[in-house]
C-alpha cells in the first residue's frame, strides 16, 4: 500500500492522503482581492486529488503585501472576493483548504517577478513605506524599511489575528503562518535582518519573541479544533544567520504553544545566500526537525517524481510532501502519481471517463461503462 497515499490528519484536521499543494503566490489580485484568476487557479488545483491545498500568501495587511497584486486579507473586500472563489471549489471538491498568511516586512513594495521582482522606487506606482524589525535593506540598492515600534508590532499582531478571524468566517480549515522565505516573521528571527537591541533582537529567545507572539495571536483567534501551524526557513544559506539548530529550537517553542505542524524550507532572507539545489535539497533539513520535535512535518523542494515521494513519506523522513511547481506544470500531478504507486484518488465524475483501462481503479468510487 502506498505510503504517500495513505490517510493523515494536521492536528484534528482528516486529509485523504499526504500530499499537501504548497503556496504559490500568483501577484493577480486586485487591491488584495482574489481575482477570476484565481477562480480558475485554484479550482484547477482543488480538481487534483491532493489531500491539503494551501492558498498563496495572503497578507494581513496592505502594507503586508509582497508586490501590489497579492492576496490580501485585511478587508470585507478582500473576504467577499475570496469567498466567491472558495463556494465554487466547495462545490465540486471534496478537497481540504487552508490559507498560508503572511507580512512581506522589508520585501514588500516589490515588482511581480515576471517584471522583475526588484523593490519599487519611491515616488512610482506601486511603492509604499516598508517596514522589518530593523531598518536594513534586504538588498544594498534597496531602500531602508522603517523600524518596527511597539504601535507598529501591535498593528501586526492584530493583523494576523483578524485575518485569521476571517478565515474562520470563510469556512478556511487551517491556517499556515508564513515564517520562512525572507518575510517579516524570518526577518525576526534571523540575526541577519533583525539588530534590534529591545526585547525582540539580540538573543535567540529574544528573536524568537514576536514570530510566537503571533502564533499565539492566530491560535487564539482560530477555532480551537482547527489546526495552525507554520512554515519556515530551516536555513540562511549564509553564514552567521539563521540555521537548523535555531529552527528547531523555535519548533519546540512552537509546540509547546500548540502548534499542529511543522513546514520546512529554507532561504529568502539574503541575496548572499548560496544553496545547493538539486531533488529533495530541503528534505533533509524536514528529517531533522521532525526527529528533534516529533511535530508532524511536510517536507518541500524539488519533490518532482512520485516515486521520491513515496521514499520521502514512507522512510520516515516526513509525514508528508509539499508539491509546488510540478503541480503547475501537471495539474493531475497526485493522479499519476497515484497511478505510478497503486493508490487511489479523489476526482469529480465529470472526469471519470478519462482513466485508463489499466488503472480502473484509480479513481474513488468511480464506475465503468459510462454512456
Amino acid at each position: 500500500m502506498s505510503q504517500l497515499f495513505s490517510p493523515w490528519q494536521i492536528g484534528q484536521l482528516p486529509l485523504s492522503n499526504r500530499v499537501v499543494i504548497a503556496p504559490m503566490c500568483q501577484y493577480s489580485a486586485e487591491d488584495g482581492n482574489a481575482t477570476d484568476w484565481h477562480m480558475i487557479h485554484l479550482g484547477s488545483l482543488a480538481l487534483s486529488g491532493a489531500g491539503l491545498l494551501i492558498l498563496e500568501a495572503t497578507a494581513v495587511l496592505p502594507e503586508g503585501r509582497i508586490t501590489p497584486t497579492d492576496l490580501g486579507l485585511y478587508s470585507d473586500a478582500n473576504e467577499a472576493a475570496l469567498a466567491r472563489v472558495l463556494k465554487a471549489i466547495r462545490q465540486h471538491s471534496p478537497i481540504k483548504l487552508a490559507v498560508q498568511l503572511g507580512h512581506a516586512g522589508r520585501k514588500a513594495s516589490s515588482q511581480a517577478p515576471w517584471m522583475g521582482g526588484q523593490q519599487i522606487p519611491s515616488g512610482q506606482p506601486g511603492h509604499w513605506q516598508a517596514v522589518a524589525p530593523s531598518a536594513v535593506p534586504h538588498g544594498p540598492t534597496e531602500e531602508a524599511p522603517l523600524a518596527l515600534d511597539a504601535a507598529g508590532l501591535a498593528r501586526v499582531r492584530e493583523g494576523f489575528a483578524e485575518a485569521a478571524r476571517r478565515c474562520a468566517r470563510l469556512g478556511i480549515e487551517g491556517i499556515e503562518i508564513h515564517g520562512a522565505h525572507g518575510y517579516l516573521l524570518h526577518q525576526f528571527l534571523s540575526p541577519l535582518a533583525n539588530q534590534r537591541t529591545d526585547e525582540y533582537g539580540g538573543s535567540l529567545e529574544n528573536r524568537m519573541r514576536f514570530p510566537l507572539e503571533v502564533f499565539d495571536a492566530v491560535r487564539a483567534a482560530f477555532p480551537a479544533e482547527l489546526p495552525v501551524w507554520i512554515r519556515v526557513s530551516a536555513s540562511d544559506w549564509v553564514e552567521g544567520g539563521w540555521d537548523l539548530e535555531s529552527t528547531i529550537a523555535f519548533a519546540q517553542a512552537l509546540k509547546a504553544r500548540g502548534c499542529d505542524a511543522i513546514h520546512v524550507s529554507t532561504g529568502g532572507v539574503s541575496p548572499l545566500q548560496k544553496i545547493p539545489v538539486g531533488p529533495g535539497y530541503q528534505v533533509s533539513f524536514a528529517q531533522k526537525v521532525k526527529e528533534a520535535t516529533g511535530l508532524p512535518t511536510i517536507a518541500v523542494g524539488l519533490i518532482t517524481e512520485p516515486q521520491q515521494a513515496e521514499d520521502i513519506v514512507a522512510g520516515g523522513q516526513a509525514d508528508a510532501v509539499g508539491i509546488a511547481r510540478a503541480v503547475l506544470y501537471d495539474a493531475r500531478w497526485p493522479w499519476h502519481a497515484a497511478a505510478a504507486l497503486g493508490a487511489q484518488v479523489d476526482a469529480p465524475p465529470q472526469y471519470w471517463r478519462s482513466q485508463p483501462a489499466e488503472f480502473k481503479n484509480l479513481f474513488k468510487g468511480s464506475r465503468l461503462g459510462q454512456r
